[in-house]
């Protein structure tokens, strides 16, 4: 769990969240806080919960117990928030997928403006003005006219995070977003999260690059069976774990 620095509220703050599905307990009692500005990687084996996480702290799965703390919002999940509040959250934390989520019938532009004009109110020329904006940020405004079946899958990717960016989120969640891509293709997606994390976007990023986790992440997370079982400043957790299954695992992705 990330410390408060200089007194500095978390911009988001998880209090003992749990999660099951069934009689299988999949996230058991995790604790997290993000400063504003924060890369925080979640790392870890499959199965361990980290996407199950994820998609918890924008309530795309419902959790059983715990407390989520996003600015000013706060959801506990004993009290049952409203559908309101659930979507006050879900405005907040943009969530990049591994797999795209474009609407295929739609090009680029109208893929990016749509929800600006259903969730913010914004004007069809206010949309596509920020639209063409963030497409400039991720280097693909020249395929504004195009289709998404006409991009890369590194270019709807890329597509897919300018479109989350598009809401002004509070903080970007990212699950694993290179995964559905071959490594080349990985590599522009990575360039365009470095650049966020470089100017202060607030991000939590389940991963499964170890040179993004130690590089660009301040924070490293590593979970296993729904734990917590290592945290801490990313250069530290990477190169000199302090539990022998933290230790088991990096050895096992390195050595891949």
């Amino acid at each position: 769990m990330q410390q408060t620095q200089n007194n500095i509220k978390p911009l988001v703050h998880v209090e003992a969240l749990e999660k099951n599905f069934g009689s299988l307990s999949v996230l058991k009692s995790v604790s997290l806080s993000v400063q504003p500005g924060g890369v925080l990687a979640i790392i870890g084996p499959s199965g361990s919960g980290k996407s199950t996480l994820l998609r918890c702290l924008n309530y795309l799965e419902i959790p059983d117990k715990g407390r989520i703390t996003l600015g000013d919002m706060e959801l506990i999940a004993e009290k049952h928030p409203s559908q309101k509040q659930i979507l006050d959250l879900r405005r907040s934390a943009g969530m990049v997928f591994q797999s795209f989520n474009l609407f295929p019938h739609m090009s680029v532009l109208e893929n990016v403006s749509l929800a600006q004009k259903r969730v913010l109110g914004r004007s069809q020329q206010e949309a596509d003005e920020r639209s063409i904006e963030l497409l400039k940020r991720v280097g693909l405004d020249s395929k504004a006219a195009e289709y998404p079946h006409r991009c890369s899958g590194g270019q709807q990717q890329r597509i897919a995070i300018a479109r989350a960016l598009a809401l002004n989120p509070k903080i970007m969640l990212f699950d694993e977003p290179t995964s559905a891509l071959d490594p080349e293709l990985g590599l522009e997606v990575l360039a365009v999260m470095r650049e966020l994390a470089q100017d202060g976007m607030t991000m939590i990023v389940v991963t499964h690059e170890m040179h993004f986790a130690e590089s660009v992440s301040d924070h490293v997370m590593i979970m296993a069976d729904g734990n917590i079982i290592e945290s801490g400043i990313s250069k530290d957790v990477m190169r000199d774990p302090q539990t022998e299954r933290a230790r088991r695992f990096l050895h096992a992705v390195r050595d891949r």
